[in-house]
């Protein structure tokens, strides 16, 4: 999924929580049907006639990308978020030394300092530069990239724990590829991206610059950190290929690895980390570490200095001052993405706890913002929707009950997690200032690297977060087999306490389907039930389920989002599983609904019947709009299809949808029978 928010959903969720036919008194209208553009026919599209108003009347705001429901969303969690670190920075100094509140207090007030940061200019990071600066042979640029990485600030590959593929009880070490700064590899090879080629190398020259580099010696180094780069590239996998968990693990012994890399020497830069590694570590990119090593050998040392200087200035300039942070966002911002202006500073700062100690905020926005019993009341949806999908496994009639077996083997080891950790991480160690930003930044960053690569050599542990309760999103695990609904994802247009269930389960239920579905998605499938990449398939079922992906990625391939550039369009493969995971939630939260409401006469709000409601829900939360520049760098990164496509791209393959509109063979939202598809 994609896509935080305030008080209104804790008094909501506190109030009740309509499942399983459970309405309120008199279910509320939760949708304004004069925003329905009557003018468009449903049957035709479902995203212009359910969401097309809504768009022509919310326009993208000059300091976003994009603006829709998930937007609006993320808004109200940074002003519940704003409201408790102001508070937080209000009290943090008479607050109990070393708690949560203090540091989260002191870490915001220290970014709110513009002036201080101002003052700084590039003071904070010149230890850093003066440390490359004598980087001058092989062996120094090894010895350094240990350093960096146990401190939190690697370059050049991404290194931390994960869990084994092949035994999920533990966490092992991986090294995957990484060290580029633009978007894929594609960026650095393909002619169409030469003009943001020329602007990235511009931004890395100014970067320079803006540290004291002369302007002709800072285009030198740019040039030299393109080039740089663009092996680094070649060498590299595509987003597709990285769906293949055969691409994102290979596990060996250290001698193994030192054979493919023999001027990284893997047992110094773990003893330089701090990390143990007894039997071995997942070299998961082998032909980019072996490119890697190469670069370690003919690569000058200057180039060397120069890509590691870069990417400390660029990593540390959101945090520096103002000409920095100008320069980041005028790429970043502006030239790749196509933001016209930045956003408010306490949103930046925001971001930054987040980042250092989102869990720490997580802590207190759950106090204010999401009731204990609302755990209790979720999980009845969650297991409403969960049973559905089970009784879609028993009923498929493409699998054999050999693969059945297993498949429900994994259903049944699926482990739900609902708003926020029952046991919260631990704060001791980490030293906030009330003063100095980067220093926080920095500590942080150090901090959580500390914690991440601490896992390693130890048991999984299947009840910790990957998201905070505040970010509104939804997340499936295949290592440890959990799908995970932070509290800020409960809310409206997801859920509506007074909502009735067509509502709900076209809403968060289909949230909580797609979330399951991700465990049977072409790559979820390749994971068992206890998180191993093991094949539990019988070959003819693999490939009829490969036979019946394959038509859903053609029809993804299809769509063509941006009208001013109609020969680009959605990568059918690369947003396979998201596509897996509509396609099969919204069946599974269906299935949910009609057995809640089965038997029971339609309510018939506001002249929409339940099955109506049920598809407008769904279709509500992708309502939405982008800018065009934006749009293209998701379409090349972003396993999820556009927001228009993901409204009309599940229904268009449901009868039900079709019986529900009125729709007939030959629309558009109706696919004929030998081009619909249905797979979970």
């Amino acid at each position: 999924m994609t896509a935080s928010r305030p008080q209104a959903l804790a008094i909501a969720l506190a109030a009740s929580l309509a499942v399983g036919g459970a309405h309120a008194a008199k279910p509320a209208s939760v949708f304004d049907v004069k925003q329905l553009d009557l003018g468009v026919s449903a049957c035709q599209d479902f995203n212009a006639y359910a969401n097309g108003k809504w768009i022509a009347a919310n326009p993208i705001p000059a300091d976003r990308t994009r603006w829709g429901a998930f937007d609006e969303l993320r808004e109200q969690s940074l002003a519940a978020q704003h409201k408790i670190a102001d508070a937080a920075n209000a009290n943090a100094d008479k607050a109990k030394a070393g708690s949560i509140e203090q540091k989260i207090g002191w870490f915001y007030r220290s970014g709110m300092d513009e002036a201080a940061i101002d003052k700084a200019g590039f003071d904070p990071i010149k230890p850093d530069l003066d440390a490359i600066s004598k980087l001058d042979d092989t062996a120094g640029i090894v010895a350094w990239l240990g350093t960096a990485y146990a401190n939190g600030e690697g370059q050049g590959f991404r290194f931390g724990s994960g869990t084994d593929y092949q035994d999920a009880r533990k966490q092992i070490a991986f090294a995957n590829q990484g060290g580029l700064g633009l978007p894929t590899p594609d960026y650095y090879t393909l002619d169409e991206n030469k003009d943001i080629r020329a602007a990235y190398v511009a931004y890395i020259a100014k970067l320079f610059e803006l540290t004291g580099v002369p302007a002709a010696d800072a285009k030198a180094k740019a040039d030299g950190i393109l080039a740089f780069e663009t092996r680094l590239a070649k060498a590299s996998l595509s987003r597709v290929e990285l769906r293949d968990p055969k691409n994102r693990y290979h596990f060996m012994s250290v001698a193994e690895a030192d054979a493919i890399t023999p001027h990284l020497d893997w047992a110094a830069f773990f003893k330089a980390t701090n990390v143990p590694v007894a039997d071995g570590f997942s070299l998961s990119q082998p032909k980019f570490f072996a490119e890697f090593d190469k670069m370690l050998a003919d690569v000058p040392a200057a180039q060397w200095r120069d890509y590691f200087a870069f990417h400390a200035i660029d990593g540390a300039s959101p945090y520096l001052s103002k000409p920095f942070q100008d320069a980041n966002f005028d790429f970043y911002g502006k030239t790749l993405n196509g933001q016209p202006e930045q956003r408010a500073r306490w949103k930046r700062v925001l971001d930054a706890v987040n980042d250092g100690m989102g869990e720490a905020l997580g802590q207190l926005y759950v106090k204010d913002y999401f009731p204990p019993q609302a755990k209790a009341r979720a999980q009845q949806l969650v297991d409403n929707v969960r049973n559905a999908l089970k009784a879609r496994i028993e009923g498929l009639d493409w699998m054999s009950d050999e693969t059945k077996a297993r498949a429900l083997e994994k259903w049944q080891a699926f482990l739900p997690k609902i708003g926020y950790p029952d046991k919260w991480r631990g704060w001791d160690g980490l030293s906030i200032s009330p003063t100095d930003y980067f220093a926080n930044v920095r500590a942080a960053n150090r901090f959580d690297n500390r914690y991440d690569l601490d896992k390693i050599g130890k048991p999984t542990d299947r009840q910790e977060w990957n998201m905070t309760p505040q970010t509104v999103n939804a997340y499936y695990s295949s290592g440890t087999n959990t799908i995970n609904f932070p509290a800020a994802i409960l809310q409206p247009p997801f859920f509506y306490a007074n909502g009735d269930d067509a509502i709900n389960y076209g809403g968060i239920g289909a949230v909580i389907g797609h979330e399951s579905g991700h465990g049977f998605d072409d790559s979820g499938s390749q994971f068992d039930g206890d998180g191993n990449n093991v094949n539990w398939w019988t070959q003819a079922d693999r490939d009829a389920f490969d036979a019946r992906t394959a038509k859903l990625a053609a029809q993804f391939d299809a769509y063509a989002p941006l009208a001013s550039q109609p020969d680009k369009h959605v990568n059918g493969k690369l947003t396979m599983g998201e596509n897996i995971g509509d396609l099969g939630g919204l069946n599974f939260a269906y299935d949910a609904l009609q057995a809640a409401d089965g038997g029971k006469k339609d309510p018939m709000i506001d002249g929409l019947s339940r099955d109506q409601r049920f598809f407008l829900s769904w279709a509500r939360v992708w309502r939405g709009n982008i800018r065009d520049k934006a749009q293209l760098v998701l379409l090349n990164t972003d396993p999820h299809a556009p927001a228009k496509f993901r409204a009309i791209g599940a229904p268009s393959n449901m009868p039900a949808f079709a019986a529900a509109f009125q729709c007939k063979a030959g629309d558009a939202m109706v696919r004929p029978d030998d081009a619909r598809v249905e797979i979970w």
